[in-house]
């Protein structure tokens, strides 16, 4: 993994209490920051699969008439740490797609 330094100017008091919860932990400062940064990560991903099962739940029968009563996709299908599958062009989103071209095809259409 290469290492990049980066530079940022912090208030002194955010600058010990990082050093601070660092060494409470037994980090490094940088380590400490990039544990951080990927819990946000986490949570982020976290967030947008609930909003996305959210809006899927909300518009459900709108989903079933367009493309007919197929199998539900299970929420935890959509997990953040599964490689994208729910972010744009992710397993969800590609699933809809295949669902209207097997059905564009299946009446003829190209």
């Amino acid at each position: 993994m290469a290492k990049t330094q980066l530079n940022v100017r912090v208030d002194e008091s955010t600058a010990a209490a990082a050093r601070r919860r660092a060494h409470q932990r037994g980090l490094s400062v940088n380590r400490y920051i990039e544990e951080l940064v990927k819990q946000d990560a986490g949570e982020a991903g976290r967030a947008f699969v609930e909003a996305a099962a959210d809006f899927m739940k909300q518009y459900e029968s709108v989903f079933a008439e367009e493309f007919g009563a197929a199998a539900p996709v299970p929420v935890t299908a959509m997990s953040p740490s599964g490689g994208g599958d729910a972010g744009p062009g992710g397993d969800a989103t590609g699933a809809a797609r295949r669902s209207r071209r097997s059905k564009s095809v299946a009446q003829g259409e190209r």
